[in-house]
């Protein structure tokens, strides 16, 4: 497998979605049809930056207040892609700041003490300063970071495309321990009370020390694991490239269910309120088309699915009683929870591999045309877009009033409302 590229095990798709991006072959732009059985994929391809750029800070104002409130993937280890008590630009924004890597940014930022925390393609962890950008430290690794870091008491865990996981000190960097599996790590770690969850392409979900790194289990699947674990009362939920979701014991990692969608599972879990909520890609067939489902958290019993014309690497967030996420057929839709009766939609221009924020009443979505997106989560209604100058494969953090995002030609940016 080439370690240049996010591909899946199976059907050849690129999976990211343990970054909270996922990165396919552009797909056509068609409408989506409610259906009984869906799949959707979240996969994607790492494209090697030709040019690297130098790290620079731009910033005319510096952000003020404490900024601390999305330590890992999806805010949460439920993955709900949302905080209650964060707030986020409504109307036009400018650049607060910008900072360049020297690599493609896949990786979804945390943003944790006033620090942005995001991996890059140039095989580094990056610390920015969150509220001027300044570059307070960076790790390099053996090999591309698409998984969005975890910052949990003062440590930085991320996985790498050298086969790794690190535990980095969130101060300066400097490894606490690392773990070596078979495969690449592009999951993206769920931490939660002294461990931590993450998934391989070596097909495992790994359960490791979060003080050491020790393994405590491993749960192998029949595909590679890109999907982001979600954990929720004793139970850890996570997609595979096989086709299934799988609900697993923290304990031990014994199944306790799984669910066999028939297509790839690389979108990150969400799990609200008893339903778990995540999407497939068609790896092994011609359609392209994906599907978002809604299973019972108690038995993988299916309540509904929608079917839409692309793959859908995007992981939902689930705010109130909507379901929300983007498709590689490059529209953004709200979804019913109780049944999955599209509420809206609204299109971009490209592709959608990345997964939305809801904060405050908006939609905060990258896009593969470039863009950065803020809707009304009500209607759909746009409230504004940012031309981020290369596409957006990374899911937005909205902290403390800015959205913070990475973008494939290596800028990080904090945006902030005019």
């Amino acid at each position: 497998m080439d370690r240049r590229s996010l591909l899946a095990a199976t059907g050849g798709l690129l999976t990211a979605s343990s970054a909270g991006c996922l990165r396919l072959s552009e797909q056509e732009t068609g409408a989506a049809t409610p259906s009984e059985n869906g799949t959707d994929t979240e996969t994607e391809s790492v494209e090697e930056q030709e040019t690297p750029t130098e790290e620079e800070t731009d910033p005319d104002e510096e952000i003020s207040g404490d900024i601390s409130g999305a330590p890992m993937f999806r805010y949460d280890a439920a993955n709900t892609g949302t905080s209650p008590d964060e707030t986020g630009p409504k109307n036009a924004v400018e650049e607060q700041w910008s900072a360049n890597s020297l690599g493609q940014v896949y990786s979804s930022p945390a943003v944790v003490d006033n620090t942005v925390y995001i991996g890059s393609s140039d095989g580094s962890v990056y610390a920015f300063a969150a509220a001027d950008g300044s570059e307070q430290w960076s790790y390099e690794t053996g090999d591309h970071v698409v998984s969005s870091p975890a910052g949990v008491d003062g440590t930085v865990y991320v996985g790498s495309e050298d086969n790794t996981v690190y535990a980095l000190s969130a101060d300066d960097g400097a490894e606490q321990w690392s773990y070596g599996a078979a495969g690449i790590v592009n999951s993206s770690p769920a931490v939660v009370d002294g461990t931590v969850y993450v998934g391989s392409h070596d097909a495992n979900v790994y359960a490791l020390s979060a003080d050491d790194g020790t393994k405590q289990w491993s749960y192998e699947t029949g595909g590679s694991v890109a999907s982001s674990p979600a954990v929720v009362d004793d139970t850890v939920y996570v997609g595979s490239s096989d086709g299934s979701m799988y609900a697993l014991s923290t304990d031990d990692g014994t199944e306790q269910w799984s669910y066999e969608t028939g297509d790839g599972v690389g979108s990150a879990p969400a799990v609200v309120d008893g339903t778990v909520y995540f999407g497939s890609y068609r790896a092994r067939s011609d359609s392209g088309g994906g599907a978002v489902y809604a299973l019972s958290a108690a038995d993988g019993t299916e309540l509904w699915s929608y079917q839409t014309e692309g793959y859908v690497g995007s992981s939902p967030a689930v705010v109130g009683n909507t379901v929300y996420v983007g498709s590689y057929d490059r529209s953004v839709y709200a979804l019913a929870t109780d049944d999955g009766t599209m509420q809206w939609s609204y299109d971009t221009n490209d592709a959608v591999a990345s997964s939305p924020a809801v904060v405050d009443g908006t939609v905060y979505i990258g896009s593969q045309d470039g863009n950065v997106y803020a809707l009304s989560a009500a209607d759909g209604t746009e409230q504004w877009s940012h031309g981020a100058g290369g596409n957006v494969f990374s899911s937005p953090a909205v902290v403390d009033g800015i959205v913070y995002v990475g973008t494939s030609d290596g800028t990080v940016f904090a945006l902030s409302e005019q």
